[in-house]
């Protein structure tokens, strides 16, 4: 894994600038609050401010373990999603409609990886 992909989730979501993982990080219960608010009316996850605590989805531990684009790279053992098969799926295609620059970092590693 090269240091340009050491943060980027599977769905190409920089994790140093996730919500998610910044109120792990700085063990803000604010943050953590309006992330679960935001997400659920985004996604319609069900979260709690409690089941925001995520180390990053490339760790073994994980606050939301609902991720079915973490689930599904995972099971084919991938770094992320620019490296699948089937790049771009229905799944991520969903995720691009609400983050949009996720799109354009799995582009631009799988243009770096030609």
């Amino acid at each position: 894994m090269t240091e340009t992909n050491k943060h980027i989730a599977f769905c190409g979501l920089d994790c140093m600038k996730c919500p998610a993982y910044i109120a792990k990080r700085e063990n803000n219960d604010e943050l953590r609050r309006k992330t679960a608010e935001e997400w659920n009316k985004v996604y319609n996850l069900g979260l709690k401010s409690e089941d925001i605590n995520c180390d990053g989805c490339l760790t073994e531990i994980i606050g939301n373990s609902v991720c079915t684009i973490r689930k599904c790279a995972r099971g084919k053992g991938l770094l992320n999603c620019a490296y699948c098969a089937d790049y771009s799926c229905e799944k991520l295609d969903k995720n691009f409609q609400t983050a949009p620059g996720c799109k354009e970092t799995l582009d631009n590693i799988r243009q770096a990886t030609k």
